[in-house]
C-alpha cells in the first residue's frame, strides 16, 4: 500500500513538471472563450500551439518554415500569414509520412505551402480521417505523394488551392461522399482529381492541365463535374472504369489528345448545354453555340449537345449575393467586369474578346434576371447589336447569341430607363390599339346611327298614319269587343264540337283497329278460297281427264264391236260360199 501510494506521488510530481515545461513553452493565458494562438509568438511550433488549444480556437501562423508533422485532433482553425512564405515541410520532420494529418472535424487549413511528405501509399500533404465539414482552402501543396486524401469523410471543403508536382494525386477521395472540391489548381500530378469508391461528390471550376490522368473515376458513381478545364492530360483526360455510373460531366472543357476513356454509361450533357471538346467538328447551323449534331465518342459516351466553345463561369457579389454569369464562346474573355452606372444607375457587363487567327466571333451568355433584368443592349465597340434571345431563356435567366467580326470590346447593359421606356411603349402600342378599335366603333355606331334616323323619319311616317287611324280605331273598339264575345259564344261552340271530333276520332280509330282485323280476316279467307279454288280445279282437271278417257276407250270398243262384227259377217259369207259351190 506504501508502495502504491509512492507510485502515485511520483506520477503526480512527473506531470506537475512536464505542465511547468508546457507551459513555459507555450504562453497562453486562461480564458474563459476561444482565443488566438500565434506561432511562434506563443508557442515555438505548430504541434505545441494545436495541444494547447481548446476547439474553436485559431492558430495563427507567422512566415516561416516549420520542419515538423502536425496532427490535428481537435477542432481548430490553422491559418498561414502568407501562402507563399509560411511553409510545412515535412521532409525535416522524423519518419517523413503525412505532413498534416486531421481526424477531427470541422477543422480549417488556409493560407500554407505544404510539401515533401513521405511517399508510402497512404503519406500525404494533407491526410483527412473519417472527419466531416473540414475546409481547406487556398494553400499550395508540393512534392508530396498525394496533395489531399480524405478518407471516409464527407461534407468537406477543398477550393482554392495550388496542387502541381505530386507523386500521386493531386487529390484523392477513398469512400468518401458528399464533399465539394472546386476552383483548384492541380497541375503535373499522375492523377489530378482520383475518386475511388466514392459517391454524391461536386468537382466543379478546377483547372485540370498536364497531369497524367486528369480526372480519374473508379467505382465511383453519382458525382456531378462541371465547369473543369482539362487539358494536356500525357494519357487521357477522363478516366472512368469499374461501374463508375451515374455521373453527370457537363460544362467541362475537354482538350486534350485523348478526351474520355470509359467503360460504362454516364451523363454527359445538362438541361440543354453539354462540355467542349476539342476535336468536335459538328457544325452550329441555327447559331445558338451549340453543336447540331451530338459529340461521340463510343456507344457508352454521347453529348447530346456539345458547346461550339470553351465554357466560362464568372462570379459577381453584389449587394451580399453571388450571382453567375456564363459564357460560351469561341472568342478568349478576359477583362470581365461588372459595374454600376455612376448617373444612369444602370447595371454593367463589360469584357474583352480576342479571336483566333481574326475569326469571326461569337458568344452565348446567360444572366440571371435577379442580376439583370431584360431588356439588354449590347455594344461591340461602341455599335449596338441585336441579340437572339435563345429558347432555353426563361424567368430566372436570360440566354443570349450575337456575333462579331474582329477582336472587340463587349458591353452588355441593363438600362432601367430603357426598361421604363419598353414598358411605356407597350402600353402606348396597348392604348393605340384600343383607340384603333374604339374609332372602328365609333364609325360603326355613326354608319347606325345613319340608319337609326332613317328609320326614324319611316316611324315617323307611320305614327302620323297610326294617329289619323286611331279614332277610327278606337271607335271600331266597341264592336270589337261585341265580336270578341260573339267569337267566345262560337268558341264554346266549338269547343263541344272538337270534343265530339274527338269522340269520332276514337270511335274511328276503334273502327280502323276492328277493319284491320276484319281486312286480317278475309286474307286469311281469301286464301283458304282460294286453296279450296285450286282444290276444285284439280278436281275438274280430273273428271275431265277421266270423261276423256272414258270417251276413248267407248270409242274404242264400239270400233272394236264394229270391227269384229264386220269380220264375223264376211267368215260367215265366204263360208256359205263354200258351201253354195260344194
Amino acid at each position: 500500500m506504501i508502495k502504491l501510494k509512492k507510485t502515485v506521488l511520483a506520477s503526480l510530481t512527473i506531470v506537475c513538471l512536464l505542465s511547468l515545461v508546457f507551459l513555459t513553452k507555450c504562453k497562453i493565458p486562461v480564458r474563459a472563450s476561444t482565443y488566438i494562438i500565434y506561432v511562434p509568438t506563443d508557442c515555438p511550433t505548430i504541434q505545441e500551439a494545436i495541444n494547447a488549444a481548446s476547439p474553436g480556437d485559431t492558430i495563427y501562423v507567422y512566415n516561416g518554415t516549420y520542419l515538423e508533422n502536425v496532427v490535428v485532433n481537435k477542432t481548430v482553425a490553422l491559418i498561414g500569414e502568407d501562402v507563399d512564405l509560411t511553409v510545412i515541410d515535412g521532409k525535416g520532420a522524423q519518419g517523413a509520412g503525412t505532413v498534416i494529418y486531421i481526424n477531427s472535424s470541422h477543422v480549417s487549413i488556409r493560407g500554407f505551402t505544404i510539401k515533401n511528405s513521405g511517399t508510402n501509399p497512404y503519406d500525404s500533404g494533407i491526410y483527412v480521417d473519417h472527419s466531416i465539414g473540414c475546409n481547406i482552402s487556398g494553400n499550395k501543396i508540393l512534392n508530396t505523394n498525394d496533395a489531399i486524401s480524405l478518407y471516409y469523410s464527407s461534407n468537406n471543403l477543398i477550393s482554392s488551392n495550388v496542387i502541381s508536382f505530386n507523386y500521386y494525386s493531386g487529390v484523392v477521395l477513398k469512400s468518401s461522399s458528399n464533399n465539394i472540391i472546386e476552383c483548384n489548381s492541380l497541375s503535373s500530378n499522375y492523377y489530378g482529381v482520383y475518386l475511388y469508391s466514392s459517391d454524391g461528390n461536386m468537382i466543379s471550376d478546377n483547372m485540370v492541365s498536364s497531369n497524367f490522368y486528369g480526372i480519374q473515376l473508379y467505382s465511383s458513381g453519382k458525382n456531378l463535374i462541371s465547369g473543369n478545364n482539362v487539358s494536356a492530360s500525357l494519357d487521357v483526360g477522363i478516366h472512368i472504369t469499374f461501374y463508375s455510373a451515374n455521373n453527370t460531366f457537363y460544362h467541362n472543357n475537354i482538350n486534350n489528345t485523348k478526351n474520355v476513356e470509359s467503360e460504362v454509361m454516364n451523363v454527359w450533357d445538362y438541361e440543354g448545354e453539354g462540355n467542349y471538346w476539342n476535336d468536335y467538328e459538328g457544325q452550329d447551323l441555327n447559331g445558338d453555340g451549340i453543336g447540331d449534331a451530338s459529340y461521340i465518342v463510343n456507344s457508352y459516351i454521347q453529348d447530346n449537345y456539345p458547346l461550339m466553345g470553351p465554357f466560362s463561369d464568372f462570379k459577381i457579389v453584389w449587394e451580399k449575393e453571388t450571382y453567375s454569369v456564363t459564357t460560351i464562346s469561341n472568342s478568349t474573355i478576359s477583362d470581365f467586369k461588372f459595374q454600376i452606372g455612376k448617373e444612369t444607375g444602370n447595371k454593367i457587363i463589360s469584357f474583352n474578346t480576342s479571336s483566333v487567327n481574326g475569326a469571326v466571333g461569337f458568344c452565348r451568355i446567360k444572366i440571371s434576371t435577379a442580376l439583370m433584368e431584360c431588356p439588354n443592349i449590347i455594344l461591340v465597340d461602341n455599335e449596338e447589336v441585336v441579340p437572339t434571345k435563345i429558347d432555353a431563356s426563361n424567368e430566372t435567366y436570360a440566354c443570349l447569341y450575337f456575333t462579331y467580326l474582329h477582336d472587340c470590346v463587349v458591353t452588355i447593359i441593363s438600362s432601367e430607363s430603357l426598361r421604363q421606356y419598353y414598358e411605356l411603349l407597350d402600353k402606348y402600342l396597348g392604348l393605340q390599339e384600343s383607340f384603333s378599335e374604339l374609332n372602328d366603333t365609333y364609325h360603326r355606331l355613326l354608319a347606325n346611327v345613319t340608319t337609326l334616323q332613317s328609320d326614324l323619319y319611316i316611324l315617323n311616317k307611320m305614327y302620323l298614319s297610326l294617329s289619323k287611324n286611331y279614332s277610327f280605331l278606337l271607335g271600331d273598339y266597341s264592336q270589337l269587343q261585341k265580336n270578341i264575345e260573339e267569337l267566345n259564344v262560337s268558341y264554346q261552340t266549338l269547343y263541344s264540337l272538337n270534343q265530339t271530333y274527338y269522340d269520332l276520332i276514337n270511335n274511328y280509330t276503334t273502327l280502323l283497329i276492328d277493319y284491320s282485323q276484319l281486312k286480317g280476316s278475309f286474307e286469311m279467307l281469301n286464301n283458304s278460297y282460294q286453296e279450296h279454288l285450286l282444290d276444285y280445279f284439280e278436281q275438274i282437271e280430273n273428271t275431265r281427264n277421266l270423261l276423256y278417257i272414258f270417251i276413248a276407250t267407248t270409242a274404242i270398243f264400239i270400233i272394236a264391236t264394229v270391227y269384229l262384227s264386220k269380220r264375223v259377217h264376211a267368215s260367215s259369207t265366204i263360208r256359205t260360199k263354200v258351201i253354195e259351190e260344194r
